[in-house]
């Protein structure tokens, strides 16, 4: 179905994708670009997965601490409702979502909505991740930012999981995942596999 733009003058809806691996700040720049537009006097709302309570079960937090209250919301069509009447919306570890969030970003977009998303691209098996890959298919600006891998001091791209647990989606932090360059990544798989 084909939504019809918003005429009334704003025509300044986009899609912006912050992703990366883990430990990489993807969370921090989503709070720093959110901060910003609320400095600009902005309305902004800012969502994240209700399945996500790692630091916090409501607000955003980054690795580093720094934090903005949020809005957790089970399904992304919730968001849709949820967000009237604001000019920017958030939406943190975009990856726990479901495939419904690409059409919930453009619906936004298409309202005028400045939709700003931040997430895992890959898994720790360094496979796309989620809607993730959609989202970068439809986003008009993407920012992929890296961590330093801790074995090498090479551009981190992937996540490397530490324990032993293989379901796609293990919440953890340090003490379950490490970031790791391409080769790093790809020894320690195959020194698992010994």
């Amino acid at each position: 179905m084909f939504l019809e733009p918003n005429f009334r003058g704003q025509r300044s809806g986009w899609i912006e994708v912050i992703c990366g691996s883990m430990f990489s700040g993807k969370t921090e720049e989503l709070i720093r670009r959110l901060k910003r537009a609320k400095i600009a006097n902005q309305k902004v709302e800012i969502f994240k997965p209700a399945t996500d309570t790692r630091y916090d079960k409501t607000n955003v937090v980054s690795h580093d601490e720094n934090s903005i209250v949020s809005i957790p919301v089970k399904h992304s069509k919730e968001i849709l409702s949820l967000s009237q009447g604001n000019n920017v919306v958030g939406i943190d570890e975009s990856q726990f979502f479901d495939d419904d969030l690409v059409m919930v970003a453009q619906k936004l977009a298409l309202r005028g909505v400045r939709v700003i998303l931040a997430g895992l691209d890959m898994d720790y098996k360094g496979v796309p991740f989620g809607p993730i890959p959609n989202l970068l298919a439809v986003a008009e600006y993407i920012t992929k930012v890296h961590a330093i891998c801790p074995h090498c001091g090479s551009l981190a791209t992937h996540s490397y999981r530490l324990s032993e647990e293989a379901g796609q989606v293990v919440l953890g932090e340090k003490d379950k995942y490490e970031p790791r360059c391409r080769i790093c990544y790809e020894m320690g798989n195959i020194l698992d596999l010994k």
